[in-house]
């Protein structure tokens, strides 16, 4: 299958990294290299585009879209948790600019046999990067009713959180709950009927707590954010596009913090601590897709992005 994937808010994002030609910049996920391709036409001779990704298919797809650019592009296979590391083996010490698209990729969602989705019967995976022990079929059937209750409430936001959590437990003393499908007709058994006739797929909030647990998705970005604006030279950028409101609320919570890290309190009349802001957000406000955008991608309406400005 064709790794496709349509990059969400990629003209705002072009914009808000306000590229320069000699720069050197950082595609933190880069999937199918739709943010990577626009910044690297952007690029004189002496600009340069690292693009990191846990997932072979998308360094497969973006290496054949990014190819025409020669040396200027280089990849990794990684976490962009471990930029940091990756970027010092290449000499590289600051950059420009970072891009951060979040969630999953329209191939990762449509490729049955990844098993992200809950559309198709097919065997649980949702591994992002498939080297990986953990698979979502390992949680489903390993983890403690408690364990799993705590994640399809806090990551899924799911009000029937504790019956699922019951079911799942329950029917995995028969046998091993090994598919998609399996996993559906208990998340439909336990959330009662009229409850499923709204708010969309009774699944999804829980499989999308099973897929950010599987790939500590949210542990890491809540890690890795201050260490980003770190790697950012004066100036530089940091655009993070998130897709639910646990995303967005650590990229905007970790901005607060870093245009604000004082900790001295708050009757104190001058700061004694020391530390001081390391950039700011702008706008102040997270930048949501064009109508125009709404209309040609369904899947950009949960879409949110949030700019950081190293100073």
């Amino acid at each position: 299958m064709e790794f496709k994937h349509t990059s969400v808010l990629l003209k705002e994002t072009i914009e808000a990294l306000e590229i320069k030609a000699d720069g050197v910049y950082l595609d933190g996920t880069l999937g199918g290299g739709g943010h990577a391709y626009e910044i690297c036409r952007r690029l004189g001779e002496k600009g340069r585009l690292v693009g990191i990704d846990q997932d072979a298919d998308a360094i497969a797809a973006a290496g054949e879209r990014l190819a025409e650019f020669g040396d200027k592009v280089t990849i990794v296979r990684d976490n962009y948790c471990n930029a940091r590391q990756a970027l010092g083996k290449l000499g590289i010490t600051h950059v420009d600019g970072i891009v951060l698209d979040l969630g999953v990729s329209s191939y990762q969602l449509d490729t049955v046999e990844r098993g992200f989705t809950y559309k198709y019967d097919t065997p649980l995976d949702m591994r992002m990067d498939q080297r990986q022990k953990l698979s979502a079929r390992d949680i489903v059937n390993t983890y403690s009713e408690l364990d799993l209750y705590k994640i399809i409430r806090d990551y899924g936001e799911e009000n029937f959180a504790k019956n699922i959590a019951r079911h799942i437990v329950a029917a995995r003393k028969e046998k091993p709950i090994e598919t998609t499908y399996e996993l559906n007709e208990l998340i439909k058994a336990a959330i009662p009927a009229k409850m499923r006739a709204v708010g969309g797929h009774p699944s999804k909030r829980t499989f999308q707590a099973i897929r950010i647990e599987c790939n500590h998705e949210l542990e890491v970005l809540q890690n890795s954010l201050e260490d980003m604006v770190n790697m950012l030279s004066l100036g530089g950028r940091l655009c993070v596009i998130t897709f639910h409101s646990l995303e967005d609320r650590i990229v905007k919570h970790a901005f607060r913090e870093l245009e604000n890290p004082c900790t001295c309190p708050p009757e104190f009349p001058v700061c004694v601590c020391g530390k001081v802001p390391y950039g700011r957000a702008v706008p102040r406000k997270a930048i949501l897709p064009s109508e125009e955008e709404l209309a040609a991608n369904s899947r950009s309406k949960s879409a949110k992005l949030r700019v950081f400005v190293r100073i």
